[in-house]
Parts: C-alpha cells; sequence; structure tokens
C-alpha cells in the first residue's frame, strides 16, 4: 500500500516537472518576485494578479529540478482563488510539512501538496520544494527584493 502511494506521489511530481501549469507571464501582474536556490540552481519568477486580498491568477516563469518545478506548478494551482490569509496559512502548513518543523501537519489539510512530504528527509530537497513557497510570501508581503533559498 504504501509502496503504491509513493509511485503515485512520484507520478503527480514527474507530471508536474513535465507538465507545469501555469507556466507563463502575466503582463499586468500586480506582484512580480524572482526567487533563487543557489544550491541547486532553481530560479523562478512569480506573478501574482491580485482582485483585493484575493489572488485571482497565479503563475510562474523560470528553470529548476524536477522538484522546485513541481512545488511552483502545484501551488499556483491550489493559491489561486485564495485569500491572502489563506494563502499565508498554507505556507505556514507547506514549510512546517516539507522541513518536519513545527507540529505535524494534517495531510488533508494541503490536499495535493502531500505529494512533497518526502521531501523533508533529504535537507538539500527541501530547499527546492520550499522556494517557490518562500518567493509567495514575499509576494504576499509586498517585497520585490528577489528571494533566495539561503535566508530559510
Amino acid at each position: 500500500m504504501f509502496e503504491d502511494l509513493r509511485d503515485l506521489y512520484q507520478e503527480v511530481i514527474f507530471d508536474h516537472n513535465r507538465n507545469p501549469r501555469n507556466f507563463r507571464v502575466i503582463d499586468n501582474a500586480d506582484r512580480k518576485v524572482e526567487g533563487f536556490n543557489p544550491l541547486c540552481g532553481d530560479r523562478l519568477t512569480l506573478f501574482l494578479k491580485m482582485d483585493d486580498d484575493t489572488i485571482a491568477d497565479a503563475c510562474f516563469q523560470g528553470s529548476g529540478c524536477a522538484i522546485s518545478t513541481a512545488s511552483a506548478s502545484l501551488m499556483t494551482e491550489i493559491i489561486k482563488g485564495k485569500t491572502e490569509a489563506e494563502a499565508v496559512a498554507l505556507f505556514k502548513a507547506f514549510h512546517d510539512m516539507a522541513t518536519g518543523k513545527g507540529e505535524d501537519v494534517p495531510l488533508d489539510a494541503i490536499g495535493k501538496l502531500a505529494v512533497l512530504a518526502g521531501v523533508r528527509d533529504y535537507p538539500a530537497r527541501v530547499k527546492c520544494a520550499t522556494l517557490a513557497w518562500h518567493t509567495l510570501d514575499a509576494a504576499l508581503k509586498n517585497q520585490a527584493e528577489p528571494v533566495t533559498t539561503e535566508q530559510d
């Protein structure tokens, strides 16, 4: 059973890497932040279109490893339609899950993002998985300066 679940999770990651969702640019984005993971070489630019305090649209461009790309793809899918407060709560839950810090995160609270839970066992891969999320956190705080995983 566990092996089947791990295979499914790997397939979701591979699918989002091969066919990333929301891999595009929003020309009139309200928020645009660059992120960089020097350890792995992952780079991305996150674009958000806001409707008051709701994320109306989210997308990204860049290059990175399978985990980084899949994480950004899954993140942009799940945050659309969320309020800033809901997105901040998702960031915290995802970060806690990926790093193993804090309380155990109920996997139903993060939905499809649970496919990245295994990265906590590989410290170098945690930065790959959290890059997009730290970039989102900066965008939600309306910070324009680039984000690096070395701040984590």
